[in-house]
């Protein structure tokens, strides 16, 4: 293992993986129905401007490609893939993308409750292209903090 895998990894178990687990699945399904609640009033307090738009198709882009990998925990086969091709379509209004932010995060929850009923993916390990491999709790983290971190920038 390199350095900077060292390095990523020490990061990672201390800003995602130990935090994470502080909470349950099920209540980390619970943390992002109401972190999505807190997110849609951001958005829709929002103007409808070509960034704030490509801001919100990033937040949803990264979120639905983090669930893919989260499937992989639950028996899905994994593909390396980037998450740009899970970005929604560059001609919808910004309302639009709410609906379709607040629906994937509505996935997202339903997502994490199966991983909850599912033993296979309490020990799961699926990798993140850059952070290395995450439980599914740290996935719930990270696309939380995510999705978060990125609204602070719509206007």
């Amino acid at each position: 293992m390199s350095l900077y895998e060292s390095l990523r990894d020490v990061i990672v178990r201390l800003a995602v993986e130990r935090p994470a687990m502080r909470r349950s699945i099920d209540e980390w399904a619970e943390a992002l129905a109401a972190s999505g609640a807190k997110l849609k009033a951001r958005m829709t307090a929002s103007a409808d401007t070509s960034a704030n738009r490509r801001q919100l198709r990033h937040i949803i882009g990264l979120e639905r490609w983090g669930q893919r990998r989260m499937r992989v925990a639950l028996g899905e086969p994994f593909i390396n893939d980037e998450m740009d091709g899970y970005q929604p379509p560059v001609d919808l209004s910004l309302s639009e993308l709410i609906d379709v932010f607040l629906n994937t995060r509505d996935e997202t929850v339903q997502l994490a409750r199966r991983c909850a009923a599912d033993p296979r993916a309490a020990s799961a390990l699926v990798k993140h292209n850059q952070l290395g491999p995450l439980s599914i709790r740290g996935w719930l983290r990270y696309l939380d903090l995510h999705a978060s971190l990125e609204a602070r920038r719509l206007r």
